[in-house]
Order: C-alpha cells, then sequence, then structure tokens
C-alpha cells in the first residue's frame, strides 16, 4: 500500500481523508491538525497528530492548508528527501521548501464542509520535479479518480482563475439573483430549473454557443428596462459589466 500523510484538516483535507478511505491502495497514516475535533470523525484518533516531530515516514506527504501557510508548514517538515505536494490551483511548486522533493496534487473542484463528493470523476492536476516522483502522484490520483492530468504551473494557474469564474463568480451571480428575488418576494427555488439547464448545455454546447438572453440580441429596450428595475447601485454596475461583455463577445471592454 502506499502510505499518506496529509498535513490540514480543512475542506480539502477532510474530503480527501475520505476519498482515500475508499482505497484499498492508500493508507493514510497520519493527519496532521492542530483542530483534533474536525478530523475525529473522519479518522481514527490515534491516526491524527498536532505535532511535527510525530509526522512518520510515508511515501507521499500532501499539504491541504490555506495557500499562504504552504511555504511555512513545508519548512517545518522535520525530515528531507520526500516527496511533499500541496494541493493549491495558485501557489507555485517552488513553494515547498527545498530540503524535499516538490509536487502538485491539485483536484479541480470546490469543497464545502459536509456536502459528500464522489471523487471519481474530479480533475486532478498532477506536476513534480522528476519522473519518478510522478508516477507515484499519478498512481494515487488513480486510486480515487478517472480523469488525473499531467499540467505545468501556467496550465494549472489558467485553470485556477477559470475555475473561479465558473464557480465563485458564477454563485455571486446566484446569490444577486437570491437577493433581487427575496426584495420582490418571489422565491429563488422557481429559477433552479433554469439554473440546472444552463449548467447541462455546457455538457454538449460551448459557453458561446450556449449564451442566450437580452445582451446576446442586443435588446437594448429589455437591458434598458431591467437597469431601471434594479433599486441596488452594485447590482447595476455588475448588470451593466456582464451585459457589455456579451455584447463584446468576450473582446476587451
Amino acid at each position: 500500500m502506499i502510505k499518506v500523510v496529509i498535513i490540514g484538516s480543512g475542506n480539502v483535507a477532510q474530503h480527501l481523508v475520505q476519498a482515500f478511505a475508499k482505497s484499498k491502495e492508500i493508507d493514510v497514516l497520519q493527519v496532521f491538525s492542530r483542530r483534533k475535533e474536525t478530523i475525529v470523525p473522519l479518522l481514527d484518533s490515534n491516526k491524527i497528530i498536532s505535532s511535527y516531530t510525530d509526522v512518520a515516514e510515508a511515501d507521499l506527504y500532501i499539504i491541504a492548508v490555506s495557500d499562504d501557510a504552504i511555504a511555512k508548514v513545508s519548512a517545518q517538515l522535520p525530515f528531507e528527501n520526500r516527496l511533499v505536494v500541496h494541493t493549491s490551483g495558485s501557489v507555485p511548486m517552488d513553494s515547498v521548501d527545498n530540503k524535499n522533493r516538490k509536487g502538485i496534487f491539485y483536484p479541480v473542484q470546490t469543497f464545502t464542509k459536509g456536502k459528500e463528493i464522489d471523487f471519481n470523476d474530479i480533475p486532478i492536476c498532477l506536476e513534480s520535479e522528476n519522473a519518478t516522483d510522478f508516477e507515484l502522484l499519478k498512481k494515487v490520483a488513480q486510486c480515487i479518480s478517472h480523469n488525473v492530468i499531467k499540467s505545468n504551473e501556467k496550465q494549472r494557474k489558467a485553470l485556477h482563475i477559470s475555475a473561479v469564474f465558473v464557480n465563485n463568480f458564477a454563485n455571486e451571480m446566484y446569490r444577486i439573483a437570491n437577493e433581487i428575488c427575496d426584495e420582490n418576494k418571489v422565491s429563488f427555488e422557481i429559477l433552479k430549473p433554469l439554473i440546472l439547464e444552463t449548467a447541462t448545455k455546457l455538457m454538449t454546447l460551448s459557453p458561446k454557443e450556449a449564451q442566450t438572453g437580452p445582451a446576446k440580441r442586443n435588446d437594448l429596450q429589455t437591458i434598458q428596462t431591467h437597469l431601471d428595475f434594479l433599486s441596488n447601485k452594485n447590482h447595476v454596475r455588475i448588470y451593466k459589466i456582464i451585459t457589455e461583455s456579451i455584447q463584446s463577445n468576450g473582446k476587451e471592454l
């Protein structure tokens, strides 16, 4: 079995623990966590550590902490020449301390505590300094996912930025829509079939092909009616920016 130690106890770490638990080829030796209570429901308490001096020898160490803590955490690991990777989409591989071999294990997905996720179809982007380490990362990734991708730093950053647009920014649009519905005493639930259909279309169409609406049609009368209706200045500003972007078909505004 491949021996793995996970450093961290947040959303990504917790989902990795759950995913690895389903594989017969992965043995999660330990999880490093300052807050033991967050991991106890997922792992034998004897495997949860809170001191770096207690870190066991493993084949792979996965740092799953906040981006700004990766360098500091990797520097505190009390060993050398072992394979240490992080799970960030935007932090360089070089943020891992030079005393160890470096790599990337980046699952392209949004993780929320309490929301179970099937890892089988989650893309996992891998990077490493040498071919041998890459093969180990690939084997580990394939134990939990059917979608394993070799990437470089530029590609990973592009994916991460794109993920912010399709996930975080799109969800902010949902929040605004929910706010407008609440203000006008109409249920946001009515929009959920539309949200689902929009996402489903992208399985077979490009975003450009799937685009509809008044901005796409250049329906200036409807656009102005919407702007007149909106009472929140921030909503008006965002509506105008997105409308202009659609009208320009992605060209620089």
